[in-house]
């Protein structure tokens, strides 16, 4: 099982500084080692205070962004131009203010509900050169964590936290009445690096049951069944999200807890 390496930082704030360098670094090691970087966006209020950072003047260059190609995790069945849509969201933080090739992002066509996920499982797999079924390897999937402890559209209780053959499946929140695309736990298993972004006193609880589980099957949450098979697993958390948590002993699955400055 993958051992997690946790962060702890001050508030949100000091969490995206952090989760900025650790993007910027993964982008520079990933173009030098295979001349591009593939990352998967998440959606949420924490990802979007990311993305205002990469766009920053400080930080912006330090991406070779014509080298790097932007999908995402997960979609609402929206349109792009919606103001619950993940693309949206991102394009206005980031994309619109970099400068990435618009051939460079892929984005979930959501809005065509009922081929959605089979038209980007087929665009997964012709970019990434894989076989029928087989996972793409991403340079690193940016994630978020829910209260309920879901993970992009991994929702507890849901068929699509069962999937293991599909890439890309249609799914629903109990709490809402849209319907999302996801990627599935293969793809996000498969990565290079997974990097989770969790702030807020209400991940707390959930926060602590994972990481106490020895196993996976353990619990409940979505995001405790995200291991990649032979990469990192980076979770980076603000103090409030944190607040259950002590040390390693009380935490079978971390490999470390790292009290972090400002960044």
């Amino acid at each position: 099982m993958t051992e997690i390496e946790l962060r702890i930082y001050k508030d949100r704030d000091a969490l995206s500084r952090a989760a900025a360098e650790e993007f910027i670094s993964r982008a520079t090691e990933a173009i030098a080692a295979r001349n591009r970087f593939t990352v998967a966006l998440a959606g949420g209020e924490t990802p979007r205070t990311l993305y205002n950072l990469l766009a920053s003047a400080d930080k912006r260059d330090r991406v070779d962004w014509t080298r790097t190609h932007v999908f995402w995790g997960d979609e609402r069945c929206v349109s792009p131009d919606d103001e619950e849509s993940n693309y949206r969201m991102a394009q206005t933080a980031l994309l619109s203010k970099v400068s990435i090739p618009p051939k460079n992002v892929h984005r979930i066509e959501a809005e065509r509900e009922d081929k959605a996920a089979s038209d980007y499982e087929d665009e997964l797999q012709k970019f990434f050169e894989s076989n029928d079924g087989e996972a793409p390897r991403f340079d690193l999937v940016l994630l978020g964590m829910g209260a309920d402890g879901h993970t992009a559209s991994l929702f507890p209780g849901s068929s699509a936290v069962e999937e293991r053959r599909r890439l890309v499946v249609t799914t629903r929140s109990a709490a809402s009445p849209t319907n999302r695309i996801t990627l599935t736990l293969p793809v996000l298993n498969n990565a290079l690096s997974c990097m989770f972004l969790v702030s807020g006193k209400e991940k707390a609880g959930v926060l602590q049951a994972i990481f106490a589980a020895e196993q996976a099957q353990e619990t409940n949450f979505p995001a405790q069944l995200v291991n990649p098979n032979q990469g990192r697993l980076l979770w980076l958390v603000d103090e409030a999200a944190a607040g259950f948590l002590k040390d390693e002993k009380s935490s079978p699955r971390l490999a470390s807890i790292k009290r972090c400055g400002s960044v």
